[in-house]
């Protein structure tokens, strides 16, 4: 089946148009705009180590999961680069934001203010209790975590440049400094 040509004189999409977009397209549709990542080795890499962290210590009652699709909206259906959630419906896509108690972004030079500031209010009215941001854009990678307050707005728990540990939504370690000495091994190979 041929989806029907995308039609860039669109403003705002919503979930109801997705149906006109190839198959195999990825995509995250954020406050009405759609946005198609290309992600990078880089960034893929610095996910599946976010991802084995999360695992680590995941209890049975939950999944991590890389680059789903989450059903917030009409106008939002964003793919956080991990998440962690209950697997009542893991066999759907997109899963509905409900079941996500954990998203996790990755910031590359196009999405830094999509991921500290747009995605944060759709996953926070979506009442996710825990956002990270991880930014590798810097010298030293920092991860930022988000946590919801009363207000159902993101309130800054943590954030670091250093070894991150934290109880939430279980046990687990990120190494950042590890992470920043495996991100520049990985720049310094390609010669950037």
């Amino acid at each position: 089946m041929t989806a029907a040509p995308l039609r860039p004189e669109r403003r705002e999409w919503t979930v109801d148009d997705l149906g006109e977009l190839p198959n195999d397209l990825r995509y995250e549709l954020v406050n009405g705009r759609l946005i198609v990542p290309s992600p990078t080795h880089l960034h893929q890499d610095l996910c599946v180590e976010i991802l084995l962290a999360l695992r680590a210590n995941c209890p049975p009652e939950y999944v991590v999961s890389l680059d789903l699709s989450m059903k917030v909206n009409r106008r939002n259906e964003p793919r956080p680069d991990v998440v962690a959630l209950r697997p009542d419906r893991v066999d759907r896509s997109p899963v509905p934001v409900e079941d996500a108690i954990l998203a996790v972004e990755v910031v590359s030079p196009e999405s830094t203010f999509r991921d500290m500031y747009d995605k944060a209010r759709v996953y926070a009215h979506a009442g996710v209790a825990t956002y990270w941001v991880v930014d590798p854009l810097h010298e030293r990678m920092t991860l930022t975590e988000m946590l919801l307050g009363a207000n159902g707005e993101y309130e800054v728990g943590v954030h670091t440049d250093d070894v991150f540990t934290t109880e939430r939504p279980w046990k687990v370690t990120i190494d950042l400094p590890a992470l920043t000495t495996r991100w520049a091994g990985l720049r310094e190979r390609r010669g950037a």
